[in-house]
């Protein structure tokens, strides 16, 4: 039975958006949709020893209208900046010496100027230093149609999916019975329930970039993602 997933691209985003990529087949990038000011497509949280901070992309602005795969950036050394504050906030977790090689090289090798590719680039690599395999697509693959929960439905019916995965927040604009007139499942995801781990600088804070995670706890991260006991782990 094929699960698929659709969501927008995230930069660095918390552990629960790669929990959910692990949990499905086909993780499909919906980013041929409008762009939204002061969310999480272009910036993600950090935890430093002054509290927790973001780290944003500066973009170009562009029109009201302009979709998420058409944002560009404004300032190319964007990466070298976000890197060095990273270091800073750190340097002195478990891990940072271990993984430091593999998340500057992501930050070196990140050239392009558009958004969505950036975001793509560090959400395979960030799957790739948790074990995560993943199927990451571009909704732009599938000819679709209609809007809102119709291009879902319709998504889903183009990758072959027979379950659609979604966090709850969907519910407040999902039309559920399109779904069912399809034959196909849907399941809402739970993202309570994590357990803390040894954050670098307390209080303890879930809603941090998975970075937190992955510098904190090391090869054990995946360990702390509902993927450890889900029986798809191993997938």
């Amino acid at each position: 039975m094929k699960r698929v997933a659709i969501v927008q691209s995230n930069y660095i985003p918390w552990k629960g958006y790669f929990d959910l990529i692990a949990h499905v087949d086909e993780f499909i990038l919906l980013d041929e949709v409008q762009y939204t000011d002061r969310d999480w497509r272009n910036r993600n949280r950090i935890k430093t020893a002054m509290g927790s901070r973001w780290l944003s992309i500066p973009l170009k602005r562009g029109p009201r209208s302009q979709l998420i795969n058409e944002a560009t950036i404004a300032d190319p050394n964007w990466n070298v900046v976000h890197w060095r504050a990273l270091t800073q906030a750190y340097r002195k977790t478990a891990y940072f010496d271990e993984f430091a090689p593999v998340l500057e090289k992501l930050y070196r090798e990140c050239g392009s100027e558009r958004l969505s590719e950036i975001n793509k680039h560090f959400l395979e690599g960030l799957c790739s230093a948790l074990g995560i395999q993943a199927d990451l697509q571009w909704s732009t693959k599938y000819d679709t149609a209609g809007s809102k929960t119709e291009r879902l439905v319709d998504l889903c019916q183009k990758a072959g999916a027979c379950e659609y995965v979604t966090g709850p927040a969907a519910r407040a604009y999902l039309n559920e019975s399109l779904f069912r007139r399809a034959g196909i499942k849907l399941r809402w995801f739970d993202y309570s329930g994590y357990p803390e781990y040894p954050q670098l600088h307390p209080p303890f804070d879930h809603q941090v970039s998975v970075l937190d995670l992955i510098f904190n706890t090391g090869p054990d991260a995946v360990g702390h993602l509902k993927i450890a006991t889900s029986g798809r782990a191993s997938r």
